[in-house]
């Protein structure tokens, strides 16, 4: 145990549940080192999805932290993924967010490796120099359904087929793999991880700070719980409707129901299938569809929003004609990289089945507010007059079970 984790257990150990984490937990250096070891580096964590990387030899790159990593297809059609380290003198092979290879050459002295990480090409080594001993060093990856998972570990949580056997049945009918990214954006947030992954996990805000987004969902389906009768009215005539949009989507084979495990699992997750509002066909300004090809073998456009959530880092929101996937990632103790995905069937054609524009314009309005709301959130934590704040019990419920499964994770990290 090093100086540093009996400070951090103490820290965990006082944490009042039902209520935001200390400060130290948004602003402090050793702290964020902590995450990135006990959560980035021994977690599965979601990085992107197929389409990213649709053809032998495409390759992406990924840097989390202080962890650089080439996610690859392989010769074969397999995924590959490795550190973005030669074995050599340590150089980054790959500078580009996307590219594709033949083999993976480091730019520095031209080591060459075969995109299984082997390495086929050191010039000037001695003769009993054993190039078997010296490829990349690897990275487990897998696929849920389309949505790809690193994890660093040596031995990786060993959960992951039990959440893909879970959420699969309900990501397939979208068909990920037969999709394409019409658009991707990063925004880097001026806060630490956790604010965007708290601000992610509750609509308390949503009707105040979402115009946009708030066409097209019902906040009710996140954790919101209005009061007053007459809104109380409203909520339960939603969740009437849901229960039977439910039935019926089931009884058309699409899994709808809510499933939730987000505490207790190294890989904790949540998914349900929710109506929306007005036309009811997407999560637009119109809230018609934006893309005219609807995904997989869709022909009914109002089918709702299948919502999945994954901890430590990712949400994504499926509809009929478009997927929007979103993953974090942190990048020092106060600023976050959110990456955000749009995704259309990989035969549509913009201009003549979607404009970019409408198909972006809900999140990018919405993820522009977020980033403001989670800078202002830090702004405040980092003041002196800061104290843990009380969450609303049922409106931010699913807030407090994201900290209570960050918590959980610490403590196993620090062995306590």
């Amino acid at each position: 145990m090093t100086q540093t984790q009996p400070a951090l257990s103490a820290l965990l150990a006082r944490r009042r549940l039902g209520y935001t984490l200390e400060a130290q937990f948004y602003t402090n250096e050793t702290i964020f080192r902590q995450d990135l070891d006990f959560i980035f580096a021994r977690h599965w964590i979601q990085v992107g999805v197929e389409p990213d990387i649709a053809s032998p030899g495409d390759c992406m790159i990924v840097d989390i932290g202080p962890h650089a990593i080439i996610v690859a297809r392989d010769d074969d059609g397999g995924l590959r993924a490795f550190h973005n380290v030669c074995r050599h003198r340590g150089a980054r092979l790959l500078h580009t967010a996307k590219t594709n290879v033949g083999n993976l050459v480091c730019p520095y002295h031209q080591w060459t490796y075969g995109l299984d990480g082997s390495l086929l090409f050191a010039a000037h080594m001695p003769e009993q120099f054993d190039a078997t001993c010296h490829g990349l060093r690897r990275v487990h990856v897998r696929s849920l359904a389309g949505l790809l998972f690193i994890c660093m570990a040596e031995t990786p949580p060993d959960d992951f087929d039990a959440m893909a056997q879970t959420l699969a049945p309900y990501i397939m009918p979208h068909d990920i793999r037969g999709c394409r990214v019409a658009f991707e954006e990063d925004i880097i947030e001026h806060g630490n991880w956790k604010l965007t992954m708290e601000n992610n996990r509750e609509c308390y805000h949503c009707n105040a700070a979402h115009p946009e987004l708030t066409r097209s969902i019902f906040a009710e389906g996140f954790g919101f719980a209005p009061v007053g009768a007459e809104a109380e009215a409203q909520a339960e005539r939603f969740h009437s409707m849901v229960g039977a949009l439910h039935r019926d989507w089931e009884q058309g084979g699409l899994p709808s129901r809510e499933i939730e495990d987000l505490v207790d699992r190294p890989t904790g997750f949540r998914t349900e299938r929710l109506p929306l509002e007005d036309a009811g066909e997407s999560e637009t300004l119109d809230t018609r569809v934006a893309c005219r090809k609807l995904l997989g073998k869709f022909s009914e456009k109002r089918l709702g929003a299948l919502s999945v959530w994954t901890q430590p880092n990712s949400w994504h929101h499926f509809m009929s004609d478009h997927i929007v996937s979103f993953s974090v990632f942190p990048l020092t103790p106060e600023t976050t990289l959110l990456r955000t995905k749009w995704l259309v069937h990989a035969d549509a054609v913009e201009g003549r089945d979607y404009q970019c524009a409408n198909l972006t314009a809900v999140w990018r309005a919405t993820n522009r507010q977020d980033s403001d709301l989670v800078g202002k959130a830090a702004a405040g934590i980092r003041s002196s007059g800061y104290r843990p704040g009380p969450y609303a019990p049922d409106t931010e419920s699913l807030v407090e079970k994201f900290c209570a499964w960050y918590v959980g994770r610490l403590k196993i990290g620090l062995g306590t």
